[in-house]
């Protein structure tokens, strides 16, 4: 059994819920957005509750971004949806912090 400092358990309690919404591959609703690590009109890489989340697509644009409620909204052609699995998280931010640098 590994111990938790009281931060690192109520982290884990109060863990937003990840839901996503897409509307006609036009528009995608997120909650549970952790941060935004980079983003730009063909990809967006989010780090969310539930991991890291890459959304590909064409002419994509940031049409709402409530950092309270952890809220990303986004329009445009949606193409690609993927999770990252955890061993592919560090890879993946790594090689996008580099590229947006």
């Amino acid at each position: 059994m590994t111990k938790m400092n009281y931060f690192e358990r109520n982290e884990q309690i109060v863990q937003k819920e990840h839901n996503v919404r897409i509307d006609n591959r036009k528009e995608i609703e997120i909650n549970g957005v952790k941060e935004i690590d980079s983003f730009d009109n063909e990809e967006f890489l989010l780090e969310t509750t539930m991991g890291y989340l890459i959304i590909r697509g064409v002419n994509l644009q940031l049409i709402n971004l409530n950092v309270d409620e952890g809220i990303v909204q986004i329009k445009g052609k949606l193409y690609e949806f993927l999770y990252l699995d955890e061993q592919y998280e560090e890879k993946a931010k790594g090689l996008f912090s580099r590229l947006f640098k």
